[in-house]
């Protein structure tokens, strides 16, 4: 209990002011807790010897044009948790609390709703420490929500916080906010495009890329990490451009990368413009390829409905053959890794969700499993030593395999290995689980996770 006390008293302030203070400061406005809690239920298990409840505050958007990123963070975190306590996933993404019993330990989770916003999200981390007594925290889709949470709560608070889905690598490689406390089992965008430009570099005749990025963290980050690993293995860079999101005039700067010789492109986008882009580049006669990685369902989706406009329904592997895109690197799909636990975690996720894990799900799937992970071989409950236990652990259970992920001592972020996979037509068995035309290949090469990951030499942070 004096823990608990002395986070309320630490962050009095903060939730009467400090919020608003920084939403003044991003535009924000008036911040309010919007979230409304459904019956608790519960699970049952077992977990080690230790004994006494760990509050998980978590953070994730549940509504909203991006709920689904919520939706499969939490249901893989919700897999992890079921795997390594013996008990039945969380059947549903909604606000509220749940709770999991494994023998004399109590997982409680209070899952807020951030909609994807970094003032919600703050404002929700506030009273998940002050008013809900949270012994730490997880989540967040958002990489600016995340880095909020990071800034305003993690540290005044004295919380463990379990960041991810969001993928900026910035959260685990700047000085600004990696931290002792701040742990992340998820993928980045530097392992996107350090295992994507390891694959070009190493496995294509592509001598020359033209890189192309969103104008923001996410883009910035995905082009900075691929002029990295191209340029240290001898790949020509030939130009780099930055667009807004949703940008749409793709024409004539696909042209630029033909007119400066490139033999590939790199497109560092999320859905909003990806789709631009391809159609673009679908519709155009370039000479080069374009690489990226694979992402979501979502963007998937739309993505085959644009293969299928332009090649014609049905797609063919044929047709798909004819297309200059590809191979993609991809953090996580379900048919990436053939181990126990991941044929388990397929099989499992498919019948409680009704759909086949995704980009997210191995990622929070494994902060789960390194929660437990940490209880059962500290055996205790207390956030401070939940904390010490994680730091550089290996985590056993994992959707990539046993031992599949390890967070580095020096800033605490997990490397694990990516794979790089084809675009083919959906197969017969996925259609009604994968709900998009085109899916990941079988893996055609691993790029291992020390490879994936920024090296200790080549960030600003060192704990």
């Amino acid at each position: 209990m004096t823990e608990h006390v002395t986070r309320r008293r630490a962050l009095a302030a903060l939730g009467a002011a400090g919020v608003t203070g920084l939403a003044g400061c991003s535009g924000g406005g008036e911040e309010t807790e919007s979230a409304t809690p459904t019956e608790a239920g519960t699970t049952t298990g077992s977990s080690g010897d230790a004994s006494g409840t760990v509050r998980v505050g978590v953070l994730q958007p549940v509504s909203g044009d991006l709920q689904y990123y919520g939706s499969q963070a939490l249901y893989g975190f919700y897999s992890g948790l079921a795997h390594t306590t013996d008990t039945d996933p969380i059947p549903n993404a909604e606000t509220g609390t749940q709770t999991v019993e494994a023998g004399d330990v109590t997982y409680e989770l209070i899952v807020r709703d951030t909609q994807f916003s970094a003032d919600t999200a703050q404002t929700a981390a506030t009273n998940l420490v002050t008013s809900d007594d949270a012994d730490m925290l997880f989540g967040c889709a958002s990489s600016g929500a995340a880095r909020r949470v990071i800034d305003t709560v993690v540290g005044q608070a004295n919380v463990p916080y379990l960041a991810g889905p969001a993928a900026s690598a910035s959260l685990t490689s700047s000085a600004d906010s990696c931290s002792e406390r701040v742990f992340r089992a998820s993928e980045t965008t530097a392992m996107d495009a350090r295992s994507g430009g390891t694959y070009v570099a190493q496995e294509t005749d592509v001598s020359s890329v033209y890189l192309f990025g969103a104008d923001y963290s996410f883009g910035r980050a995905v082009v900075n990490n691929y002029r990295a690993v191209l340029e240290d293995q001898g790949v020509e860079i030939v130009g780099e451009r930055f667009v807004p999101r949703g940008y749409s005039e793709w024409e004539g700067l696909l042209e630029n990368a033909e007119e400066a010789g490139a033999g590939g492109i790199v497109g560092g986008f999320t859905v909003s413009t990806l789709p631009n882009l391809f159609t673009a580049f679908l519709q155009g006669d370039y000479s080069y390829r374009l690489f990226g990685g694979f992402a979501t369902r979502i963007t998937n989706s739309v993505v085959g409905q644009i293969l299928q406009n332009v090649l014609g329904d049905p797609l063919t592997q044929e047709k798909l053959d004819g297309v200059k895109a590809g191979p993609f690197t991809t953090r996580y799909h379900w048919n990436q890794y053939d181990n126990e636990i991941n044929n388990a975690f397929v099989d499992t996720y498919t019948d409680t969700y009704d759909t086949v894990p995704d980009l997210f799900t191995s990622g929070t799937f494994t902060a789960a499993s390194a929660l437990t992970q940490a209880v059962e071989e500290s055996g205790s409950t207390a956030s401070e030593d939940i904390t010490a236990q994680l730091r550089g652990m290996t985590v056993a259970e994992t959707p990539k395999g046993e031992d599949g992920y390890t967070f580095q001592e020096y800033n605490n972020q997990a490397q694990s290995s990516m794979t790089v996979a084809g675009v083919v037509p959906t197969a017969d068995e996925f259609a009604d689980t994968w709900g998009a035309s085109v899916q990941p290949s079988e893996s055609l090469a691993t790029v291992e996770g020390d490879q994936a990951t920024i090296p200790a030499d080549e960030m600003d942070c060192s704990l």
